[in-house]
């Protein structure tokens, strides 16, 4: 799954310790997700969308397996 992340922290001028801070995880957290090495729980993805204002599809991209 790719994702957004980094591109809204900039657009709200949010170090990786801010969001961690306002959505309840670490800033390792945060900087797993940013580089595609660890999938946000469901709750931890609305939290994020929820502090940036959108959907959770603006944030996070789902890339389907090719066959």
């Amino acid at each position: 799954m790719k994702n957004k992340v980094k591109v809204f922290r900039a657009m709200y001028d949010l170090t990786q310790e801010d969001l961690a801070r306002e959505v309840g995880v670490t800033r390792q957290t945060i900087l797993a997700i940013e580089k595609g090495k660890y999938d946000p729980s469901l709750e931890l993805a609305f939290r994020m969308a929820h502090r940036f204002q959108v959907t959770i599809e603006e944030i996070f991209i789902f890339e389907e397996f090719s066959s």
